[in-house]
């Protein structure tokens, strides 16, 4: 998409105007489908910060989630509970942190999809 969907981009905005986590969707990107809840971009930065603090490794590169400040129009999507949708089962398994652009997305639905075998 050279410009991100209007609808899309009002959603993103109210899970940031809101800080509400509690929006389920599912994206289509090139190479993935990803589905799970959106977070508001600081809080998604935040947690991100936490998980690399806590790695011996890694620890360094906190830093550069530290939130920024102002109201903007969104330009990303983050997604935390997040899974790649891969045949029949997500990766991973118990959810991750995404990070999309609205400009990369080429089809979107409200909801969480999943897989089951019943």
């Amino acid at each position: 998409m050279t410009h991100p969907d209007d609808l899309l981009v009002a959603i993103a905005a109210m899970v940031e105007s809101r800080h509400s986590s509690q929006m389920s969707l599912t994206v289509v990107v090139p190479g993935a489908v990803i589905t799970g809840r959106l977070a508001p971009e600081a809080l998604w930065k935040e947690r991100v910060a936490e998980v690399l603090r806590d790695s011996d490794h890694l620890g360094r590169f906190a830093t550069a989630f530290t939130p920024s400040r102002g109201d903007k129009e969104p330009t990303h999507l983050h997604f935390h509970v997040a899974r790649i949708l891969q045949g029949s089962f997500g990766i991973p398994d118990s959810g991750g942190m995404y990070r999309v652009a609205l400009e990369d997305v080429s089809a979107w639905t409200i909801g969480d999809i999943g897989y089951s075998d019943q």
